[in-house]
């Protein structure tokens, strides 16, 4: 070969290096900028817990990122179906379901745990259904509750017998419940004491003997096209579960009010979940609480 080909060669070599190690400072030193859409409900503690699981999760991947809430308010059919289209959001946490996993890239790893699952019930303090005896599902089914009428939970509910009364969303179900025009709102731990203090519950109380579980999970939510994120977030998650991280979060956040509710020792009614997706990790005993361990 030449010597002008050899220079040529060498030269070419020169820049395909430089040129790689451009591409892996320009990866390595990218910001992800994810967002998400911004709750109806001030200080939701379900957006503060998943907000630290996501913040926690993207550090123990070491990349750099920027969290941003949606710029209006979402009601959650609208989220889902701006992240389906790829437009204003690319992350969402929501309970699962056989369509919501058709539509978008679920992380299959449940966030809190399949609290979400776990429902106590709160009730006008003048209903009848607070001091009603009530010992067998059958007792059960005589009441009618309220739940929003897009939320898989009314599904699952109406499968298991249950006459359900349904809102157009969370206020509308507590002014069902203040105005008795249904009988219990059934809620999940993770969110319930929380809701006992704002001002739709001044009127409501908690039955604290009853409780109800269906399988169920929280996931992480992203656009089905987008992989890389749905990959990022997965190892982040996996890693803060192996070193304990993940669960000594969970314990910051829901320690004190699993140890308020005692759902161990209520009367716990267990629902069949048909919405539940085939692939959902129920065997996978890391992932979830259980409350008599």
């Amino acid at each position: 070969m030449c010597k002008i080909c050899k220079g040529f060669t060498r030269v070419a070599a020169i820049l395909s290096v430089l040129c790689y190690i451009g591409i892996s400072f320009q990866a390595a030193s990218a910001v992800w900028n994810i967002t998400y859409p911004q709750s109806e409900v001030e200080s939701d503690i379900r957006d503060i817990y998943s907000l630290a699981l996501l913040e926690l999760a993207l550090q123990k991947t070491g990349v750099r990122y920027e969290l941003t809430q949606s710029l209006q308010p979402m009601k959650q059919p609208r989220a889902l179906k701006r992240l389906e289209e790829n437009l204003d959001i690319n992350l969402i946490w929501s309970m699962t379901d056989t369509v919501r996993e058709q539509q978008l890239r679920p992380i299959r790893i449940p966030i809190t745990r399949g609290l979400i699952g776990w429902r106590v019930f709160l009730s006008h303090q003048n209903s009848p259904f607070l001091e009603a005896p009530i010992n067998d599902i059958t007792d059960l089914l005589e009441f009618s509750p309220v739940q929003g009428i897009s939320w898989p939970d009314t599904k699952i509910l109406q499968a298991n017998g249950f006459n359900v009364i349904t809102a157009r969303d969370y206020i509308e179900s507590t002014q069902f419940i203040n105005t008795q025009q249904a009988d219990f709102f059934p809620r999940s731990v993770i969110e319930v004491m929380q809701e006992l203090d704002n001002q739709y519950s001044v009127n409501m109380q908690r039955r604290k003997d009853l409780v109800f579980y269906y399988p169920s999970a929280l996931y992480f939510f992203t656009n089905k096209q987008n992989i890389t994120l749905s990959r990022l977030i997965e190892t982040g998650l996996n890693r803060a579960i192996e070193d304990g991280s993940f669960e000594k979060l969970f314990n910051e956040h829901f320690g004190e009010t699993l140890e308020i509710l005692d759902i161990k020792n209520a009367l716990n009614f267990r629902l069949a979940n048909p919405l539940l997706p085939p692939l959902t990790p129920i065997d996978e005993a890391r992932y979830w609480y259980y409350p008599n361990q």
